[in-house]
């Protein structure tokens, strides 16, 4: 009998050391980095966030919950009206991480991070969406997107800040209006079309009757140098006419007449004895 109950000490120690070994190793935690902890005692959230390294922690009737404050990235869905009252949807990626100093408040008020997102995050997204939407009309928010972005960004981190969310950054993944409104844009781009190429034939027209105008003058100008010429060449010639009649009535050595081809500097002149002309 004696041999027996010392066949059964082994067994005891070992199942003792094993509780033992269960109890001190449960008794630690060890946060790593990019990580924050929140310690439960009895279920209720302790004050004071667990950092990187190692904390000990009540065995049994403890508990931590470990998050993760590295980046986070979700898209959220987002749909507003416009200043003009036009609707106009939106899905935003947004970068964030947890404030590893807020995160008892963030296990306290929160939980999960499914919950972050769905019930804090998400709604806040909405809700910033339409203050950047409503300052604006449709076709300014397509055209000035980065506004609309900077006045989005500027709520969102306003009413995430307050919950220990930090939002490192937004980017808008697809903006969309109404078909409706597809279609104006579409109407709008065509007319402006039609309208820049009413202009450009107006204007080819007005280039064309200016070069019109341009050629009349010419012409007009160059019937007024003949005219001119011819006239300066019959005045010439009536002088010519005179000087070999008085060389007849006085007997006069024959002149040499000085003749050109017109009144203007281009003309060439020649000079020839008058006794080349017949008497008629």
């Amino acid at each position: 009998m004696k041999s027996q109950s010392l066949g059964w000490q082994p067994i005891a120690l070992g199942f003792v050391a094993l509780v033992l070994f269960t109890i001190a190793s449960s008794s630690f935690v060890i946060i790593n980095p990019g990580q924050a902890g929140v310690l439960s005692i009895l279920g209720k959230a302790q004050d004071g966030a667990l950092l990187e390294g190692v904390h000990f922690k009540p065995p049994v009737i403890s508990a931590v919950d470990v998050y993760d404050v590295t980046v986070q990235k979700f898209e959220v869905p987002a749909q507003s009206s416009t200043k003009d009252l036009q609707d106009l949807s939106a899905r935003f990626a947004i970068n964030f991480r947890l404030d590893p100093s807020e995160v008892v408040t963030i296990r306290r008020t929160q939980g999960t991070l499914a919950n972050i997102v769905a019930k804090i995050i998400a709604p806040q997204t909405q809700e910033s969406f339409k203050i950047a939407a409503a300052l604006r009309t449709v076709e300014e928010a397509i055209t000035k997107r980065q506004e609309l972005k900077n006045d989005f960004d500027e709520a969102l981190d306003t009413r995430l800040d307050k919950y220990g969310i930090i939002v490192l950054d937004t980017s808008v993944v697809d903006l969309e209006f109404s078909p409706e409104f597809a279609k104006a844009v579409e109407e709008k781009q065509i007319a402006e079309q039609r309208a820049r190429r009413a202009v450009y034939v107006a204007q080819e027209a007005e280039q064309t009757a200016q070069a019109e105008v341009n050629r009349a003058k010419g012409r007009a100008e160059a019937q007024r140098l003949l005219a001119e010429t011819l006239k300066a060449q019959g005045g010439e010639l009536v002088l010519q006419k005179e000087a070999i009649e008085a060389w007849r009535e006085g007997g006069a050595q024959m002149p040499r007449v000085l003749v050109t081809g017109g009144g203007n500097s281009a003309s060439v002149p020649f000079i020839f004895n008058t006794a080349d002309l017949t008497a008629d």
